[in-house]
């Protein structure tokens, strides 16, 4: 297979009281897969919304993207991977990052990349059923016959990795990653845009509105990672900037740097939009098509598309459309 034939395309979607419907929508239009995010300070409980989008589907597949390992600990995820693999039929696939953009909004440093993967290297033998040792003492699931799976538990488990040194050490634990195509493991990315109405412009509020929440990330990620400096190199940076300072002082300013991120726009991410990319992955079926099949001829298995804005259903149903395998 060649182009979009070879391209799985999934959806990625905020864990919310819209998603088990989303989902269901989703396995409709012949999405490949459902993931969903994972960030308590921003979003409700991922498994949650898995458990109740698991047993209103019955052929799309679920993941999520990505869990971040900080927020829970090894053994509470290994029984909730369980339970949805579970109740999913084994359609469950299970991605782990180091959980930059959660861990800036309570002012914490993301987790290192070696203990992500030591983290996922003891889920892999809890699922597996082995004993592994946790915090210097054995530890092993010990749920009854009936209570959940029997041991081992078959589920990918994938890693969000976008450096070189990630990429080397993904295949010790991980069945494939997101990021950069690695060179021996499938890999997924992920892919915001829209498709346009016929005789839309580019540069509608429609558009903008639906790209917006994914497309102003990039200044929240540069204001958290390299401050003023970083966020006022950017077209809009230093008026956005502003806008954020006047409201908390610096102590609590990281507060408000992911305030909506990649759900919603404040007034404040409104003052960005006329800076945006509206080309790409954005124009008409063919054009979008078109940008689908570059992501495959550029060695990508799966592109997980975010859609945003304040009418995610019709960016599903249009998205799809352009996509002759969904």
């Amino acid at each position: 297979m060649t182009g979009t034939d070879a391209l799985e395309l999934s959806c990625g979607l905020p864990p919310g009281p819209d998603f088990a419907d989303l989902a269901v929508l989703a396995e409709e239009l012949g999405y490949a897969r459902v993931w969903i995010f994972d960030s308590a300070p921003l979003y409700e409980d991922p498994f949650a919304h898995l458990a109740l989008a698991a047993v209103r589907t019955s052929r799309v597949g679920l993941g999520t993207a990505v869990l971040i390992p900080a927020q829970r600990s090894v053994m509470t995820t290994a029984s909730a991977i369980a339970t949805i693999a579970r109740l999913s039929g084994g359609r469950f696939r299970a991605c782990f990052g180091t959980g930059y953009t959660a861990s800036m909004t309570i002012g914490q440093p993301p987790m290192s990349l070696d203990a992500m993967i030591d983290y996922v290297g003891s889920l892999r033998g809890l699922l597996a059923g082995e004993t592994v040792s946790l915090d210097g003492r054995a530890a092993r699931m010990l749920h009854w016959p009936g209570l959940a799976a029997e041991r081992p538990i078959q589920v990918p488990l994938w890693l969000s990795v976008f450096g070189p040194r990630g990429n080397r050490r993904a295949p010790e634990v991980a069945d494939g990653t997101f990021g950069p195509p690695h060179p021996t493991l499938p890999t997924a990315t992920m892919v915001s845009g829209t498709v346009l109405d016929p005789g839309e412009d580019r540069r509608s509020s429609r558009v903008l509105e639906a790209l917006g929440p994914w497309r102003v990330a990039p200044w929240h990620s540069a204001y958290a990672f390299a401050g003023a400096a970083g966020v006022d190199a950017l077209p809009g940076g230093q008026r956005w900037r502003e806008a954020l300072e006047e409201l908390a002082p610096a102590d609590e300013r990281h507060l408000l740097t992911f305030e909506g991120h990649v759900t919603h726009l404040t007034e404040r991410d409104r003052s960005l939009l006329e800076h945006l990319d509206t080309d790409r992955m954005v124009g008409d079926p063919e054009t979008v098509r078109h940008g689908l099949d570059q992501l495959a001829e550029a060695g990508f298995r799966e592109a997980m598309y975010t859609p945003a804005g304040p009418d995610v259903a019709r960016e599903l149903r249009a998205f799809a459309a352009a996509h002759p395998a969904a």
